[in-house]
C-alpha cells in the first residue's frame, strides 16, 4: 500500500487548531456495557482514507514530480485536501465528521466529546440513547440499528466503510460474545495483543518458561532496593518498549497487572538488570494467563447483608448536596448500581515512604474505572494514607458520575464504597466522630460531604476481601487469585 502525503514536519505550527481528542476507553466500556444491559448488537466500521475527506486550511503548494505523469509535470497544485502528513489534517478530519454526526442528529457529549448520542426507542418501547464512539477513523454504533446508521454513512455521506460488521477486534482487542449465567454478554480481551508480544520479547531472552510466574511480580518485591547494574543503552530502549506494551495491555482490561506496570514504569529512565529480569517475570505470567478477559457483566449486586450505617448529616453539612450538571442531557432508560473498593498501602516505597493508592470502580458488575498510582505525600500514618485514597477515590468518582449523566444514563441512587479502614470508615460516616490529625482535614471533609450529599455510602471490608488489594501491592499466589476471580474471566 501506498499513500501521498505531505512532509508536515518541514512545515511551520499552523495558526488554526491541531488538537483531535479520541474517545476514551471507559466510555468504550459503558459503551459495551450498554450494548450488554439492551441486548443490542454493537457494529464497527473502518472509514478508509478518513483524512481526504476533509479540506485543509493550510496554505501549501507542491511542484508536481513525475508520479503525476508528463502532462501535469512541473506544475504548480495547491493542497487543498486534509493530506496525512500535515500538522491539522486531524483536527480537519474530527471537525468535518462532526458536521455529518450534527446533521444525523448525534450530540457530542460535553464529558467525553468523541461520544455521539441520540435519543432512540427499542422496539419494545424501552426509550434509551443510541451511541456513536469514535476512535480518529474507527466507529463503534452502540444501537439496534446499527447496520442503518452506517449504510446511511455510506449512501447519504459517501464515506467509503471498511471492515462493517459486529466487532471481532477494537483498538488492539478481541471483542466477542459470552455466555454468561445463560445470558448473552460481550467480553474483551488483550489476548491476542500480548500473545504477539511474547515472541519479541523471547527473541531477546529465550524463552520465558523458565521463570513459572504465578503472579506479575514476586510478593513482596520493592524494585527500589535493587542495586544490581544499569542496563546499557539498547536494552534501556527494550524496556522502554516492553513497559509500553504492558500499559496498553492495562488498558485493554489487564486491570492485575495495574500496580506491577505503575511499579516498574518509575524506573524507565534509568533501569537495572533485575528490573529487566522482572519485567520478564511478567511476561511469563501473562503467557502462563493469556486467556483472562474483562466480561460485559450488567447484573446488580445484592448488598443487602452489608450493614451502611445511616445519619443525619444536616447539621454538620447542611448545604451538601451532589452538584448536577444544568446542561446534562434527559435521562433514558435502565439505571445502573455504582460500586467502588478503595484501598491504600501505607509507606510501601522503600525510598521515598510514600503510600500507593488503589480503586476499582465497579458499573453494574463490570469494573470500568482502576487507579494505582503513588501519593503525592507522605502520611506517617495507615490513617492518612487510607483518607487520601479515599479523597482520590470520592474524586474519580465524581468524575464517572458526571460522565454517565452527560451520556444520559440515569444512576441507581448512592454508590457503594468499601474500605478496609475501620477508623476511617468510622470518620466517614459517623457525623459525630472528629479528626485528630488535623493535616488531613481536606481529604476527611471532602470523603465527608460526598457522603452527607448521598454520593456514596461507606462500609467497613476486611482487607482480605477487599479487590482494591491487587491495585496496591505484589501479592501472594493466593490473595492475587482470589482477587482476579471477581474482577476478570
Amino acid at each position: 500500500k501506498a499513500r501521498l502525503v505531505a512532509g508536515g514536519h518541514k512545515t511551520d505550527p499552523p495558526a488554526q487548531l491541531t488538537y483531535s481528542s479520541v474517545v476514551s476507553r471507559e466510555s468504550i466500556r459503558i459503551g459495551f456495557l450498554i450494548a450488554a444491559m439492551y441486548d443490542l448488537d454493537p457494529q464497527a466500521a473502518d472509514i478508509g482514507n478518513a483524512y481526504l475527506n476533509a479540506t485543509t486550511k493550510e496554505k501549501y503548494y507542491i511542484i508536481t514530480g513525475p508520479e503525476f505523469g508528463e502532462l501535469e509535470r512541473g506544475k504548480i497544485a495547491v493542497i487543498v485536501r486534509a493530506l496525512y502528513g500535515l500538522k491539522s489534517s486531524g483536527a480537519m478530519w474530527r471537525s468535518h465528521f462532526a458536521v455529518t454526526l450534527r446533521d444525523m442528529d448525534f450530540t457530542s457529549s460535553l464529558a467525553d466529546p468523541d461520544v455521539w448520542m441520540r435519543p432512540s426507542t427499542l422496539p419494545n418501547g424501552e426509550d434509551y440513547y443510541e451511541y456513536i464512539l469514535v476512535y480518529v477513523d474507527d466507529l463503534l454504533v452502540i444501537s439496534h440499528r446499527g447496520i442503518e446508521i452506517l449504510e446511511l454513512l455510506t449512501t447519504k455521506y459517501q464515506y467509503r466503510l471498511k471492515d462493517v460488521g459486529p466487532p471481532s477486534r477494537y483498538l488492539g482487542a478481541i471483542i466477542g460474545r459470552y455466555d454468561k449465567s445463560g445470558r448473552k454478554t460481550w467480553y474483551m480481551s488483550a489476548k491476542d495483543y500480548l500473545s504477539k508480544a511474547l515472541p519479541v520479547v523471547e527473541e531477546h531472552y529465550g524463552s520465558l518458561n523458565k521463570y513459572k510466574a504465578d503472579t506479575p511480580l514476586p510478593p513482596n518485591y520493592h524494585p527500589e532496593d535493587d542495586k544490581s547494574p544499569f542496563l546499557k543503552d539498547d536494552e534501556i530502549s527494550l524496556y522502554q518498549s516492553f513497559i509500553g506494551t504492558l500499559r496498553w495491555g492495562v488498558e485493554l482490561g489487564r486491570i492485575e497487572l495495574t500496580f506491577a506496570v505503575s511499579l516498574m514504569s518509575r524506573f524507565s529512565t534509568a533501569p537495572r538488570t533485575d528490573h529487566m529480569q522482572k519485567l520478564l517475570h511478567m511476561f511469563s505470567y501473562i503467557k502462563r494467563h493469556l486467556d483472562s478477559k474483562l466480561v460485559f457483566d450488567a447484573g446488580t449486586r445484592d448488598w443487602s447483608h452489608i450493614s451502611f450505617l445511616q445519619h443525619d448529616w444536616s447539621e454538620f453539612y447542611p448545604d451538601a448536596m451532589e452538584m448536577m450538571p444544568p446542561n446534562a442531557p434527559e435521562p433514558r432508560g435502565r439505571a445502573v448500581q455504582l460500586n467502588m473498593f478503595c484501598d491504600a498501602a501505607h509507606a510501601n516505597d522503600h525510598v521515598t515512604r510514600r503510600s500507593t493508592t488503589g480503586l476499582v470502580i465497579f458499573i453494574l458488575g463490570i469494573p470500568i474505572l482502576w487507579y494505582s498510582k503513588r501519593q503525592n505525600t507522605i502520611e506517617t500514618s495507615t490513617f492518612g494514607s487510607e483518607f487520601v485514597a479515599l479523597k482520590i477515590a470520592t474524586e474519580l468518582l465524581e468524575g464517572l458520575r458526571y460522565r454517565l449523566r452527560m451520556m444520559g444514563i440515569p444512576l441507581q441512587g448512592t454508590c457503594n464504597t468499601f474500605c478496609d479502614n475501620g477508623s476511617v470508615v468510622n470518620n466517614v460516616s459517623d457525623p459525630t466522630s472528629t479528626l485528630t490529625k488535623k493535616h488531613n482535614a481536606v481529604a476527611y471533609h471532602k470523603v465527608r460531604e460526598s457522603v452527607a450529599a448521598g454520593t456514596q455510602r461507606i462500609a467497613h471490608e476486611m482487607g482480605k476481601f477487599n479487590l482494591s488489594d491487587v491495585l496496591t501491592k505484589n501479592l501472594t499466589v493466593y490473595k492475587h487469585k482470589a482477587c482476579c476471580c471477581c474482577l476478570l474471566h
